[in-house]
């Protein structure tokens, strides 16, 4: 990727921070489009959508939740509305357009579902959603989302650490990363009969940054069954790392001792890295990632260090050039 200018190093993640919200008071209040069109791809839609839309098909019925209160990691921050959340997805499984996965996901099988852990474990697991489920407690997290093409939601999750699954299977002393790979069906995932990416879709993480207890397996979504087009049944959330690190539809977990190869990374090397924290002073090579668009929301705001958890997670990179290891 192109690094920022000279004289320009990766800013103090709390100041850049506070003045960010500063900057994003003042944005909400102003009444003026901005012209957001070129970034966001053609997403402008969902601005004007008419109020009330009607989610997506395959959105499963409310649960029942309790009010609670806002929870250690949680933002405060309006929530992006349920039916712009569920229709508007990148899940080039079922094809390149932001609406393909609402209309298409329907019909994807997620029972019965089973997950494997393997690997550099001493105790390999393969188990059915339902029974790893049962293993934990849900927890309520509302993250922000940050997506590589400059656009952003607040999604309310449903889900559990994953690092209370991975300490189950006992990672040796020479595991260090994990790896996640998707389901490869082309016979439900129309996106994979072409050759736009190398499928399964997988990713990866260091396993210091699996072990975090931002990183969360979901299963849920606004109080209801995660959507099928939002990763049913199980999906990665890593909350500081554009959207693209947070696999859908997972069924393998496998801890490794090497750095594992990532599908975007396997794509584009020289746009989408490893790592993939969100840094706005290190900008796409085909666009600026120093602002970002909130869907559902007028104008633009800047984009924070690491999606705004630089205080949780700026330690994990101590020392390490984030222009460099993008």
């Amino acid at each position: 990727m192109t690094n920022p200018p000279p004289g320009r190093p990766f800013e103090d993640p709390d100041e850049q921070e506070r003045r960010a919200v500063t900057r994003r008071a003042f944005l909400r209040g102003a009444a003026l489009f901005t012209g957001t069109a070129a970034a966001l791809g053609g997403g402008l839609e969902l601005l004007t959508r008419r109020p009330g839309a009607a989610p997506a098909p395959s959105a499963a019925p409310p649960l029942v939740a309790a009010p609670r209160a806002l929870g250690p990691y949680d933002t405060a921050e309006p929530l992006t509305p349920y039916a712009q959340a569920t229709t508007y997805n990148n899940y080039y499984e079922f094809g390149l357009g932001k609406a393909d996965p609402a209309r298409l996901a329907g019909g994807l099988r997620t029972q019965p579902w089973t997950v494997l852990i393997d690997g550099e474990v001493r105790a390999p697991l393969q188990v059915d959603l339902d029974r790893l489920r049962s293993w934990f407690t849900p927890e309520d997290r509302i993250y922000r989302m940050r997506c590589v093409e400059g656009w952003s939601m607040v999604m309310p999750w449903q889900g559990f650490p994953l690092a209370a699954l991975l300490r189950r299977a006992e990672p040796t002393g020479h595991a260090r990363y994990v790896q996640f790979t998707a389901l490869h069906d082309p016979q439900q995932f129309p996106g994979q009969r072409g050759d736009v990416l190398a499928w399964p879709y997988v990713e990866g993480l260091r396993l210091d940054e699996a072990l975090h207890p931002l990183t969360l397996l979901a299963v849920g979504l606004n109080g209801r069954a995660l959507p099928n087009q939002n990763g049913a049944p199980l999906r990665l959330v890593v909350p500081w790392k554009y959207g693209f690190k947070s696999i859908k539809a997972v069924v393998r977990i496998t801890l490794t001792r090497t750095q594992p190869p990532t599908t975007w990374s396997l794509a584009a090397p020289q746009e989408y890295g490893f790592y993939a924290n969100v840094n706005p002073a290190v900008p796409h090579p085909r666009w600026s990632q120093a602002t970002e668009q909130r869907i559902g929301e007028w104008g633009r705001q800047p984009t924070l260090p690491f999606n705004g958890y630089a205080r949780e997670v700026a330690d994990l990179y101590r020392g390490m050039d984030l222009r460099v290891f993008f």
